[in-house]
């Protein structure tokens, strides 16, 4: 399956700049933190299966979308922050989001795209349709 992967993040200066440093730290440490799912897509002779990690997301905040051949991954989520008396450093699990986009091969058939969550795996299987061949026509000279 031939795809185009996008990784988004929306993050303000401030939040870069803490990312990077903490990450770095992180990366010293030999840990390293990601916002964006880790995807697996395995090809089967009838259908694509996609298969995205997203522990601590609920099925309710995820949203998957077809628009123009491309499957679009998405969630926004806001947790509320109940301790107020903490000094917080780094709050990454107040608000989450990600958008993740694949393009999908011509052989997809999108109305049969179908999904299923569970254990904060996201799978998602993209039957396979036939592909008419373009057929040769000649054309007469005379």
């Amino acid at each position: 399956m031939r795809y185009l992967a996008t990784r988004q993040n929306y993050n303000s200066p401030v939040e870069s700049a803490f990312d990077s440093m903490f990450n770095n730290m992180l990366g010293d440490w030999g840990l390293y933190s990601s916002k964006v799912p880790a995807v697996d897509i395995t090809e089967k002779d009838d259908a694509y299966v996609l298969e995205a990690e997203l522990p601590g997301y609920k099925q309710e905040e995820v949203k998957v979308s077809i628009e123009k051949h491309v499957l679009t991954l998405s969630s926004k989520k806001e947790s509320k922050k109940d301790d107020k008396a903490k000094k917080h450093l780094v709050s990454e699990r107040y608000y989450q989001c990600f958008e993740r986009s694949f393009s999908l091969p011509e052989d997809v058939n999108e109305e049969q795209i179908e999904g299923e969550f569970s254990n904060g795996v996201l799978k998602l299987s993209l039957p396979k349709k036939e592909v008419v061949k373009p057929k040769a026509i000649e054309v007469k000279i005379k």
